[in-house]
């Protein structure tokens, strides 16, 4: 058994929180170089120069690449040999979301309330999943948020017989409709299977995959193609101007369901999909 003080998550969580904010994975950052070269149009064009500039001058003035600093999700894969000490996992996560959006200045966006509408402050609670995995070690990752895209996410729970035409149509219907909302271009997150609830976790799950990693399953990689080449034909383009380049990319995850039921859901997010990942 390996103890691990919870005091190393609040230090890893704050720092994620301030540097997630300040700088778009590698991977996120190579798809929109490509997605420059093979825009023909000024304005598309235009838009993704803007962007990743904005990117660069991010990294290296330590501010947010986004003024939405999102809400911190937080995904703990944690050892089952693993025993914390020093105090309760969940206030320890919190702590570290609460000194990153306060030290780091980042926009405190969480409303204590859905209703009422209060804000608490300091950008806490984080949004926590766990995830109980064979070995010593925690792998932490921080995923902030922003609600233009969360907003425009949907979910769907789709009868069998309308097979994988069903869920082509859901998928492209949800981008089509959120048009320019999101910030495209958008990097698609699709969960197929599991249940009601389950379904909308694995979609925000395939955010956190690098967009130029496609599923190991050859099925579903060639549906991740065939999706991102439907969806780029819609036009919407960067920033809802017009382009080729309406998404950087489609992860599907899935997962074993009921026979009676194909549930579907789609979590989009904007082009600064940004998630950092520790290992304790």
């Amino acid at each position: 058994m390996r103890e691990i003080d919870v005091s190393r998550i609040t230090d890893a969580v704050e720092r994620m929180c301030i540097s997630s904010n300040q700088r778009i994975p590698p991977d996120v950052k190579k798809a929109l170089n490509l997605a420059r070269r093979r825009e023909d149009g000024p304005i598309a064009r235009t838009i993704l120069d803007r962007m990743m500039e904005n990117a660069e001058l991010a990294l290296s003035t330590h501010v947010p690449v986004c003024q939405d600093t999102g809400m911190a999700c937080v995904f703990l894969e944690i050892g089952q040999e693993v025993h914390f000490t020093g105090g309760n996992l969940y206030d320890a996560v919190n702590e570290g979301v609460r000194r990153g959006y306060t030290g780091g200045y980042l926009r405190k966006s969480v409303e204590a309330d859905p209703v009422r509408r209060r804000n608490t402050g300091d950008n806490t609670p984080a949004m926590i999943t766990m995830d109980l995995v064979p070995g010593d070690r925690v792998k932490l990752t921080v995923a902030p948020k922003g609600f233009g895209s969360e907003n425009m996410s949907a979910l769907k729970m789709l009868k069998p017989a309308e097979g994988v035409e069903g869920i082509v149509e859901f998928i492209l219907k949800t981008v089509e409709e959120a048009g320019p909302n999101p910030c495209p271009p958008v990097i698609v997150g699709v969960g197929i299977g599991g249940n009601f609830d389950h379904v909308a976790l694995l979609a925000k799950k395939a955010l956190l995959r690098p967009v130029d990693v496609r599923n190991p399953d050859p099925y579903y990689a060639a549906l991740e193609e065939d999706l991102l080449e439907r969806i780029n034909t819609l036009g919407i383009g960067p920033q809802g101007f017009g382009g080729r380049t309406t998404a950087l990319g489609v992860n599907i995850e899935t997962l074993p369901t009921h026979i009676a039921g194909m549930p579907c859901a789609v979590n989009l997010s904007c082009h600064v999909t940004r998630h950092e990942t520790e290992v304790i």
